[in-house]
């Protein structure tokens, strides 16, 4: 058996059951071994939606995204994927074939090792024959237990040799996290007892096993609870959830927020997107920060105690401190809090419709899908000023079932992101919501999802521009043509590679979305008009972000 066999036959024994890739010859047969094996590969039109569908697969399922490039520009493609997987901790293997190390004039030769350690990824290497087995089992374990973006390089020499008789490859399962230490625990106990208003915001950290007992010490102390963006729907259909903690927080959920006086952030990094610039922690409200990555802990803000620890664990910990010490607390709970909540909605929200006879506005749009679609979707959003919308009004009720694209700020990949959403549960509607700019830098993917057949529906928030730098350079119009483009029929792009597709400038055109829910044979596409004078309360704080 040569080396590239034995490598693709090592990951699908290693658990591997789904591949996401462009296959080219330097990748082929590592690739098409694993199909062959199980890991049933999907070929996507582009290296970047490729990894971007990975990197959803790993989200929605909790396990590691696995995609498959060729070398030089098959790599160089799918960096931008790469980038943002690398940056939100997602835990993804990317199979990169290499030139040969005597290979110095090859047109694919470029230094990928450096490329892919510059936008934050790990990388490995397939060394030697002899080597080739225990480097595929470390880069797997790194991904995994480590929950790294991790790139492994597969020379094409090294892939082309004899493997020397192995033993068998055995995976070794996940170490135990680290319990958290006693003294951190009980200085966190201390700050709890003396809480008044708690509130408990979790982050990725905490998606998803946390859930239980973080819910657990919630009720215990009275605490609110709260997510960061990305694990929006954590703690879905508890009457104490605020929901997002950030610029997507609602008026009522961003005053009691900010009225804190002790925010237990578990596994979420308190950055500026996450606590609105600090708005939301108030200046004399303690900190507990629980993060497995120590040098996090007070990486974006003073923290008054650190836990190195799972959240899980520490949750845990805390209860059972709590429970020693017999504390039960009320926090700021109350039945007419919790109606407050209830009511405190977006789309409960009074606003001034902005509808004309062409367009539609964004919050009726999404109000008026809120409303026909199942209450059990999945939602990948992409990056653009339009990202507000779906995040707020088309609420999730599970963690896993949101993809929310953003550590880099690219757009462009949350079509990728949601068709691997989509393969990992095909069994419920997943909702990919894009611009009409990261729309057209992914659109080769609209026929990805019509040749897999997947109940995918794709919304276009279509303002036919660039619409967050209209609305930032709004007060210097001069330039604003550069960004603003003629009226395009993505409905008709859509029916042309084999998806359904629908025009809507009114709720009432969404019609044929209802028809489509009831056979969900195939992706459908709505090239929503909206209302391009619609601004997002939350687009200048994207750009104060930088």
């Amino acid at each position: 058996m040569r080396v590239g066999q034995a490598v693709g036959a090592a990951l699908a024994d290693l658990g591997v059951d789904r591949v996401f890739g462009v296959i080219g010859s330097g990748n082929y047969v590592v690739t098409t071994t694993m199909d062959a094996r199980g890991a049933g590969f999907v070929a996507a039109r582009h290296e970047s939606a490729a990894v971007c569908m990975a990197d959803g697969y790993a989200r929605a399922t909790g396990r590691v995204g696995v995609a498959s490039v060729h070398q030089g520009p098959g790599l160089t493609n799918a960096l931008t994927g790469v980038a943002e997987a690398a940056k939100s901790r997602t835990p993804l293997l990317v199979l990169a074939a290499d030139t040969p190390a005597a290979a110095v004039h090859s047109n694919f030769r470029v230094d990928q090792a450096a490329a892919c350690a510059a936008v934050g990824a790990a990388v490995e290497r397939v060394s030697t024959p002899q080597s080739a087995l225990q480097d595929v089992e470390r880069a797997w374990r790194r991904a995994r237990n480590h929950r790294r973006t991790v790139v492994l390089l597969l020379p094409l020499d090294v892939q082309a040799a004899e493997l020397p008789a192995p033993p068998p490859t055995k995976d070794a399962p996940p170490p135990w996290p680290p319990a958290p230490a006693g003294r951190a625990i009980a200085e966190a106990a201390d700050l709890v007892q003396r809480a008044r208003r708690p509130v408990i915001l979790a982050g990725r950290g905490a998606v998803p096993g946390a859930r239980g007992p973080l819910v657990e010490l919630a009720d215990r102390i009275g605490a609110l609870l709260a997510t960061s963006a990305v694990a929006n729907g954590l703690f879905a259909g508890h009457p104490y959830d605020l929901g997002i903690s950030g610029s997507f927080s609602s008026p009522v959920s961003a005053e009691l927020l900010a009225g804190a006086d002790l925010v237990l952030g578990f596994g979420a990094s308190l950055n500026n997107w996450t606590t609105k610039h600090g708005a939301l922690i108030g200046p004399d409200a303690r900190v507990v920060q629980v993060d497995l990555d120590e040098e996090a802990i007070g990486a974006r803000r003073q923290v008054d105690v650190g836990v190195v620890a799972d959240a899980a664990e520490a949750a845990g910990g805390l209860l059972e401190e709590l429970g020693r010490r017999g504390f039960h607390g009320q926090g700021a709970r109350s039945p007419e809090l919790a109606a407050r909540i209830a009511g405190g909605r977006w789309r409960d929200r009074p606003y001034q419709d902005g509808s004309t006879d062409a367009t539609i506005d964004p919050r009726t749009l999404t109000i008026a899908l809120d409303d026909l679609l199942p209450a059990d979707r999945a939602l990948a959003v992409d990056s653009g000023h339009f990202m507000g919308w779906p995040v707020m009004y088309l609420p999730v009720n599970d963690a896993r079932a949101f993809v929310f694209n953003q550590a880099y700020q690219s757009i462009g990949l949350g079509l990728g992101a949601a068709i691997g959403a989509a393969v990992a549960d095909p069994g419920r509607v997943t909702v990919a919501a894009l611009g009409d700019g990261g729309t057209f830098m992914s659109l080769g993917e609209l026929e990805t999802a019509a040749r897999l057949r997947l109940p995918l529906l794709v919304v276009v928030y279509n303002d036919d521009a660039y619409g967050a730098e209209v609305h930032h350079f709004a007060e210097d119009p001069e330039g604003l043509d550069l960004v603003r483009f003629p009226e395009t029929d993505l409905a008709a792009v859509g029916r042309a590679v084999g998806a359904d597709g629908v025009t809507v400038r009114a709720a009432r055109d969404l019609e044929p979305v209802a028809s489509w829910l009831a056979r969900r044979d195939r992706p459908m596409v709505v090239d929503a008009k909206v209302t391009p004078t619609v601004v997002g309360e939350w687009l200048e704080e994207a750009f104060r972000g930088g």
